[in-house]
């Protein structure tokens, strides 16, 4: 009787650049599938370093500690028989480096793979640094031959016909693949969907974890030859999925742990039948003039899915890539915990959940620094919020800078009228406090600024943008309300006090100001950045899809003017198809302007 082949799929979340510690959680992780009776372990690609290693790659000392720890690693699986572990690694083969899948199995490398597919688009510039591979690579273990690929490979299309041409019968996928509100249903339409034309299952394990401004969902999974989805891992967290095959190949079975053996067998079950066809997410990216309604109708509908169906995601999704894009960004960075300048508006009191939900309350503080324009409302929200979620609440007055700075420049601006100068004095004036304290007590400093802000310089550099990780950076205005209120739609009592979520924003830098008076409706703005910024869409569409000329030049004009303070802002976790950051490169001195002009 011949017994089935248990594959176990490492959903682990890696360190860049700690290697020791890397290998060592690839060993517990081998340790303990091996002990539920695996024969094959697969972890994700460059495991080993995490990804993207980036320049890294060109540090001669990097890449021979690489092949050093990996030669260790080796040696530590020696004492695991019969398992053949397959791990992310960079490789050097003949003086070239590839982004390889190296098959250890019982202190040995019985077979290697190149990446063929490098993507070099987007936050990938994998060219730079790899060379392609060419040869499948095929290994048995008992009666069944599984082929290896590496992420892109299963978008491009032709590594896995190869290796299924050359006798896989089961293909194993090592993937870095960055979260975005869109990608799920790409993976689906791009990975799935091809991989079951091949008529062969599919492993399928992701990165899972926050890198600088990436995050990697995990959402591991496993797929039948016919396409069906027999196993999903839950998505932003660590565990190990074990599918069973048997030696035609056929899924028999499978089961989901926590790394510290938990049973989350019930939760990916949940995950799998999400994955079958069923009702349209609303697209947070469509033109609305009633975030609060559309966020209600998300609130009451499925949003908790991992995998949402067609056009749409979930904000529970969007959330918890937040979440983890901060507590990563902190944890692996060091920084004791987080401090942020609580305004009493929409963006700060999104920023202060999302830090209270990524590292405890304790780990938060908060400082109201009022100016003589700042509302008596925006005092009680923000001591109210401070209170719901139980984070230290300081108030620092910036009344006497001001008046400092008016003094001191008096003799120079003797004659001038007030504009945006004098605004910006105050929001440098709260930057200057805020660096202050993260300077002597080491915790990092969170800006609150969001994409709509970015996009058309509604921010002040050196003051509001004066910080560590800009948590909203990827996150315009109207999905900042949606997400509010569906935060708030949760078990137990809201963290937002209504008046924040319900009163027109403001910066408050002046009696009576409203973001409205310099910007065009957030409804309509959020819908020029989606397409223009996103999706690349011209001028030209812009008007076909109903905007104003005037919006539009507006917007355009600014989107340009401000790349000098972009290119000076703090990194952010990236949830849209395209943010401020790797994958947005523009010059800033340049001309060209898309109405016609340069």
């Amino acid at each position: 009787m011949t017994h089935a082949i248990t594959v176990a799929l490492a959903q682990i979340n890696p360190v860049l650049g700690d290697l020791a510690g890397n290998a060592a959680r690839i060993l517990a992780v081998a340790r303990q599938a091996h002990g539920a009776g695996a024969r094959v372990l697969l972890t994700p690609e460059l495991a080993l370093t995490g990804y993207p290693p980036e320049d890294l790659l060109l540090r001669p000392e990097f890449l021979r500690r690489c092949e050093a720890v990996l030669a260790q690693l080796t040696a530590d699986l020696a004492g695991l028989p019969d398992l053949s572990v397959v791990v992310g690694t960079p490789l050097r083969v003949d003086d070239r480096l590839f982004n390889a899948a190296v098959v250890l199995r019982e202190g040995a490398r019985t077979g290697w793979y190149g990446k063929q597919a490098l993507p070099n688009y987007g936050v990938f510039d994998e060219q730079r640094y790899f060379a392609a591979g060419t040869q499948a690579c095929l290994f048995e273990v008992g009666e069944l031959r599984f082929g290896v690929n590496v992420c892109e490979d299963l978008w491009a299309g032709g590594a896995p016909r190869q290796a299924v041409a050359q006798g896989a019968q089961v293909l194993l996928a090592l993937n870095a693949s960055p979260f975005d509100a869109g990608h799920w249903q790409a993976r689906r339409e791009h990975v799935m969907q091809p991989v079951a034309a091949l008529g062969v299952p599919l492993v399928y394990v992701n990165l899972v974890g926050g890198q600088d401004e990436l995050v990697f969902d995990g959402a591991s999974f496993v797929q039948d030859a016919a396409g069906t989805p027999h196993m999903v891992l839950p998505a932003f967290g660590e565990a190990l999925g074990l599918v069973d095959f048997d030696a035609q190949g056929h899924v028999q079975g499978g089961r989901v742990l926590a790394l510290d053996g938990e049973d989350w067998s019930a939760a990916a079950a949940t995950a799998v039948a999400v994955l079958q066809p069923g009702s349209k997410l609303p697209d947070y990216r469509a033109d609305s003039t009633t975030t609060r309604q559309a966020a209600e109708k998300q609130s009451s509908g499925k949003t908790d899915a991992y995998w949402p169906d067609d056009n749409g995601v979930a904000l529970s999704a969007i959330w918890q890539a937040l979440v983890l894009g901060v507590r990563d960004y902190v944890e692996k960075n060091g920084f004791k915990g987080v401090l942020l300048a609580f305004s009493g508006g929409m963006d700060s009191a999104l920023t202060l959940l999302l830090a209270v939900d990524a590292l405890g309350p304790e780990r938060v503080r908060t400082y109201m620094m009022p100016s003589p324009y700042t509302s008596d409302m925006s005092l009680d929200d923000a001591k109210d919020m401070a209170r719901r979620v139980g984070v230290h609440y300081g108030v620092l007055p910036i009344a006497p800078m001001m008046d400092a700075f008016e003094s001191v420049l008096a003799p120079e601006f003797a004659g001038l009228t007030q504009d945006a100068t004098e605004e910006n004095i105050q929001a440098r004036s709260r930057g200057v406090l805020m660096m202050a304290l993260s300077n002597k007590t080491g915790w990092l400093v969170l800006t609150t600024g969001n994409k709509s802000e970015f996009s058309t310089g509604y921010c002040t550099l050196y003051g509001d943008m004066a910080g560590g990780f800009a948590v909203l950076k990827d996150v315009p205005k109207t999905l900042v309300y949606s997400l509010g209120w569906w935060r708030n739609g949760l078990d137990g009592p809201p963290p937002i006090p209504e008046n924040i979520l319900t009163r027109a924003p403001s910066a408050e830098l002046r009696p009576g100001q409203t973001d409205q008076d310099s910007l065009p409706p957030y409804e309509v703005l959020d819908g020029m950045i989606a397409r223009y910024m996103e999706q690349d869409a011209s001028v030209d569409d812009l008007r076909k899809a109903g905007y104003v000329q005037a919006d539009i030049d507006r917007f355009t004009r600014l989107l340009h003017l401000n790349e000098y303070k972009r290119r000076q802002s703090p990194p952010g976790p990236r949830i849209t198809p395209r943010a401020f950051g790797r994958d947005w490169r523009y010059p800033i001195t340049n001309r060209f302007r898309d109405n016609g002009q340069g």
